[in-house]
């Protein structure tokens, strides 16, 4: 690193140059003066010692006419002959201190290599571009950087060989223009690629060179523009704008083109179009997900039983296949209905929902078929589409599918086989794409024993069955539901979410459920009506009578507030429980689930027994 300062007559009788490298700090003597002499005219040259073998040539001074249409960097200028001895200057090349700099043969020998030097003098610093001409040296003086440019100058040697790299770069090209819109500079690859010969842009107006630019909006603006798009001779390139200022003012602006060519362009416009499209999947997908999930979600409970039931719908959700669902009445057969339909891929149709064992048998074929206008007394005169050709696109869940009359199980079976239905007063038939999803309560295999229901149409609805799990076989979660319902009519009534008191829950999972989740949350709005202070008790539910039945060993019923029994009789029961337990427990080894079906109890009484 090598950087010159100088010091003016103020500060000593001597003109010195510092020269800083590497190896540590040289003052040179470049010349005297006496303190009392009078201070020369920054406009005429610095006496300089002359040896005798080569006499000094008389240093020519000339006159500095301001001119307004000049480049506002340059300062002036600075001539040496061979021997380094000044035989011209102009402007600040005429200071005393930058003659004695520019003379000094090591400072040249550092300033030739580097060829741009900044030049540190007390009162201002400049930039000097230093060449080698014929029977000389060339100084020209500019005016002083700004800190990281004067940093960038000191600390890198070949900055201008930097600089020279960013002015014909072919893949980085560069265009500035300045402050009246005018072409300054073109990079060569630009000039070859508009058909310019080299500098035959140059003060041009750049709209009439380059086609589309915004390099005048920045200029106008002060506001840069960065990775944009710019069309120029039908090809896109990626271009950065930038203003550039001079002491708070806008005095041009420059754009530089990021790649060469068209190909690069289009390979990164296809990663990134590429990019995007996985990104829009990830999003439609996730969103999708997350819509999915909160079906799933609705399912209540951390049970086993109920984790390995979301495992199956997610895993039969996307195939495009018939699901039966078998349950309980009051399981949540159309919960699972409706978390198979949005996790499908045909989540964007309807879900239509249709109970045949609520439809009248004279009305079951209209409903699933639909009719023509006037095919029967009181038909719409427009006549209606059957839930089928609603569900075209979707699903369409049949519930208690078998309560359905063999007749329309018949011409049902027809719609799954072919993907037809014909309404009823129609001579068309027509097209339809649907899901099959039927749930029931009851044992369809029995039925079709029985011959009533079609062994043909339970092979075709059931290719993936679906069973739900009684409430009693997933006791565990029955506190989850009953918050998850007691919140649920705290919303309903627009009233405070009350307490559950812990008694409530032992005693509700001692109960029988015969009517699963349904009789759960029909007990719990009961109850909750009836609630008269901020907490659910075991009293709240004791409002009907229904709710005092609890299942007992053997599966016998009993009054839950009969009171306790007392005594002997006390103590050979709660004995005889043990003692069958026992049993069971050894017969079953250890199988708790096994135990309460034996036992004919429920396992959260089971357990309870256990634990006493």
């Amino acid at each position: 690193m090598t950087a010159v300062r100088t010091h003016g007559p103020r500060e000593s009788g001597r003109a010195h140059a510092t020269a800083e490298t590497s190896s540590g700090v040289r003052q040179l003597r470049l010349g005297t003066r006496r303190r009392d002499s009078p201070r020369k005219s920054r406009q005429g040259a610095a006496p300089m010692q002359q040896s005798n073998k080569h006499p000094a040539p008389k240093t020519q001074k000339l006159s500095v006419v301001p001119n307004p249409d000049a480049s506002p960097g340059i300062r002036g200028l600075v001539v040496t002959n061979e021997s380094g001895q000044v035989v011209a200057a102009l402007g600040d090349g005429t200071d005393s201190r930058i003659q004695a700099v520019v003379t000094d043969p090591q400072w040249l020998e550092v300033a030739l290599v580097k060829r741009i030097v900044p030049i540190l003098l007390v009162d201002r610093t400049l930039v000097g571009y230093v060449a080698k001409i014929s029977g000389g040296h060339l100084v020209l003086l500019s005016e002083g950087p700004t800190e990281t440019a004067l940093r960038f100058f000191l600390n890198v040697d070949f900055a201008y060989d930097i600089i020279d790299h960013v002015l014909t770069d072919p893949y980085d090209a560069m265009v500035v223009i300045d402050a009246k819109e005018k072409l300054a500079f073109i990079s060569p690859v630009h000039e070859k690629f508009f058909g310019l010969q080299a500098g035959e842009g140059i003060g041009k107006d750049v709209r009439t060179v380059i086609e589309n630019t915004h390099l005048t909006h920045v200029l106008k603006t002060g506001v840069a523009e960065v990775g944009q798009l710019h069309r120029m001779k039908g090809l896109d390139r990626i271009v950065s704008r930038h203003p550039i200022r001079h002491r708070g003012n806008i005095v041009g602006a420059v754009g530089r083109i990021m790649f060469k060519g068209p190909q690069q362009v289009e390979e990164l416009s296809r990663r990134v179009n590429a990019l995007e499209q996985k990104i829009a999947i990830y999003k439609l997908e996730s969103s999708e997900a997350q819509r999915g999930e909160r079906f799933l979600d609705a399912i209540i409970g951390k049970s086993l039983a109920i984790q390995s039931l979301r495992q199956q719908i997610r895993k039969v959700a996307p195939l495009d296949v018939p699901v039966l669902i078998q349950g309980e009445s009051g399981t949540g057969k159309e919960l699972v209905a409706a978390a198979l339909h949005m996790l499908s891929p045909r989540h964007g149709g309807r879900l239509v929902a249709v109970n045949a064992a609520a439809l009248p048998a004279t009305l079951v074929e209209s409903e699933l078929f639909g009719y023509e206008a006037g095919s029967f007394t009181g038909a719409d005169r427009k006549g209606r589409p059957g839930k089928f050709e609603l569900a075209d696109k979707g699903t369409i869940f049949l519930d208690e599918i078998g309560d359905m009359p063999l007749d329309v199980q018949s011409k049902m079976l027809r719609v799954l086989q072919d993907r037809v239905v014909e309404r009823i007063g129609g001579d068309r038939a027509k097209q339809v794409d649907f899901r099959l999803c039927s749930a029931t309560n009851s044992d369809l295999e029995s039925l079709v024993e029985q011959n009533k229901f079609r062994l043909d149409l339970f092979y075709r609805i059931s290719p993936v069955r679906i069973v739900l799990p009684t409430l009693e076989e997933r006791i565990e979660d029955l506190p989850l539901l009953l918050h998850h319902f007691v919140k649920q009519q705290a919303e309903k009534y627009a009233r405070p979410v009350p307490m559950v008191d812990e008694d409530v829950i032992e005693f509700l999972m001692a109960r029988a459920w015969p009517g699963n989740i349904r009789q759960l949350q029909h007990e719990v709005e009961r109850a909750f009506v009836f609630c008269e202070s901020d907490c659910l008790t075991v009293e709240d539910f004791h409002q009907d009578s229904a709710s005092k039945t609890v299942r007992q060993p053997g599966g016998s019923t009993a009054g839950s507030s009969g009171g306790a029994e007392q005594g002997a009789m006390k103590s050979a029961i709660e004995q005889l429980e043990r003692d069958l337990i026992a049993d069971a427990m050894t017969r079953f080894k250890g199988n708790k689930k096994k135990v309460a079906e034996h036992l004919g109890i429920s396992r959260s009484y089971l357990y309870k027994k256990i634990e006493a």
